[in-house]
């Protein structure tokens, strides 16, 4: 079981249509405009279009596993004394003392841009369970980081 935001799973459900429907059509099309070029067995065309097939079925699998085992934490069921997933942490990187805010999330909802990190990297993996105060020691490709927490909660 994964467990999302709602407006990350909402994302997910909306790829998941989006491929199940215009990426069919699309495969649909590309399949047919290959047919009409000839023999099959010699048709590179018709191959790349079957293959993209392929590839669209597999994803459209996998969304359709994750959306049934995703289920959506609610901000009443996050225990904001600890560091976990789907709240925010605010950190201070001991060597830098510069700050940022992080959320963990699940592998799919991963956006550095938002600071959404994966449970799964190192860095969430290092934050997962700290308290306020405590130090988070985490080993990067560029040598140990420590970030020392400084606020947990939904806003900050």
């Amino acid at each position: 079981m994964s467990y999302y935001t709602e407006e990350g799973l909402e994302q997910i459900k909306k790829e998941l249509s989006w491929l199940k429907s215009e990426g069919r059509i699309r495969i649909a099309n590309d399949l047919a405009e290959a047919c009409k070029k000839g023999d099959l067995s010699e048709n590179a065309e018709y191959d790349a279009a079957r293959e993209a097939q392929g590839l669209l079925e597999a994803k459209i699998a996998t969304l359709e596993t994750l959306v049934a085992n995703a289920r959506v934490l609610k901000e009443s069921e996050i225990d904001f004394s600890r560091v976990s997933i789907l709240c925010k942490t605010r950190v201070r990187n001991r060597k830098t003392q510069t700050e940022s805010v992080f959320m963990l999330v699940s592998q799919g909802e991963t956006d550095l841009k938002q600071g959404k990190i994966s449970i799964n990297s190192p860095m969430g993996k290092g934050l997962l369970g700290k308290k306020v105060g405590e130090i988070a020691r985490i080993d990067t490709p560029s040598g140990i980081i420590e970030l020392e927490i400084l606020k947990i909660g939904l806003e900050l």
